[in-house]
């Protein structure tokens, strides 16, 4: 294991072990690793920056379309998240941020995430605004082929922490790769009725 995989996991481990706080609480080592800003595009084409998401919680996921199990999962469980919230889930922005900003342009980010929630906003933008983004959100991204496959198809290999912001941008707490529905919506529930 590399010494940032360590490191990440350390921090892992230390963010689900420490006990549930507001975002003001957040631990300052941990909060000021993880968000910034970003200005990105939405799948419907317009130009958005965090600001842009202030007053709301956001739940944020660093994925792409053609990702083959990993983010079909997480995208499902925070959809179904969304839908136990009820009302309450009007004051989450769930944000899937690609990691492949070369093929998932807006429509195609639009196509994939019509079947998941309404609520779900991807964005994408230049290589240089993705990058961007993923280093704010220590997002690890890089492609990989697979033999067997057409010797312009790649796959990426990427982080698969969701992280939960609070309104005023600062971060709060992460979840981990296949975090159960429940367990989602419990934790929104709780930072939400503390606003």
């Amino acid at each position: 294991m590399s010494g940032w995989c360590r490191r990440l996991a350390v921090i892992l481990v230390l963010a689900l072990a420490a006990p549930q706080s507001s975002a003001a609480d957040a631990s300052e080592p941990l909060a000021a690793l993880f968000g910034g800003p970003f200005e990105l595009v939405d799948h419907h084409g317009r130009a958005v920056t965090d600001r842009d998401f202030r007053g709301r919680h956001m739940l944020v996921y660093f994925g792409y379309t053609g990702c083959p199990d990993l983010c079909p999962v997480d995208l499902a469980n925070i959809s179904l998240a969304l839908d136990e919230l009820g009302g309450l889930a009007d004051r989450v922005q769930p944000l899937f941020i690609t990691v492949d900003p070369a093929r998932d342009d807006p429509q195609t980010l639009r196509d994939y995430l019509g079947a998941l929630h309404p609520a779900l906003l991807g964005l994408t933008g230049s290589e240089r605004q993705v990058a961007e983004a993923a280093r704010h959100y220590r997002v690890h991204r890089s492609r990989f082929r697979v033999e067997g496959y057409d010797a312009d198809e790649y796959f990426v290999d990427h982080s698969t922490l969701t992280c939960l912001m609070g309104p005023d941008g600062a971060f709060v707490t992460l979840l981990p790769h296949a975090t159960p529905p429940e367990r989602i919506a419990g934790i929104l529930r709780r930072y939400l009725a503390e606003d």
